[in-house]
């Protein structure tokens, strides 16, 4: 499974996520002007522009909003957009589900792998 996941570089905006993401934690950024939740995590909010995001754990579950399936690759994968519980979406990969069984609207809860090289990244699994 680790053949495919690649880890996007860190930086100062997307640490406190990362090192989250290492201790199985999903974290994503709210707004305390407009009160609306967003990822990826980014210092003004993409609803309001305000600068007064800050750092909200969420629950690690949601729903699979579409979803692809890479045939060509070997083994196949699953890529997918979740529909987080608290509202944003995140693009990811679904894993430990045989791809003919992976359905929009299906729950699914965070699964944190291991990257390529060998760091933690978030999955899904059904």
């Amino acid at each position: 499974m680790s053949d495919y996941l690649s880890h996007p570089a860190v930086n100062p905006e997307t640490l406190e996520f990362w090192k989250a993401i290492g201790q199985g934690k999903l974290l994503i950024k709210g707004c305390r002007a407009c009160n609306e939740a967003h990822f990826y995590p980014r210092a003004h909010c993409p609803h309001c522009d305000a600068d007064e995001t800050h750092w909200v754990e969420a629950s690690g579950r949601g729903s699979i909003y579409s979803f692809t399936v890479m045939r060509r690759e070997n083994p196949q994968r699953v890529v997918a957009y979740v529909a987080l519980e608290e509202g944003p979406t995140i693009f990811t990969n679904i894993v430990g589900a045989d791809p003919a069984d992976v359905r929009i609207g299906a729950p699914v809860h965070l699964q944190v792998s291991q990257s390529q090289e060998g760091l933690p990244v978030p999955t899904f699994a059904m």
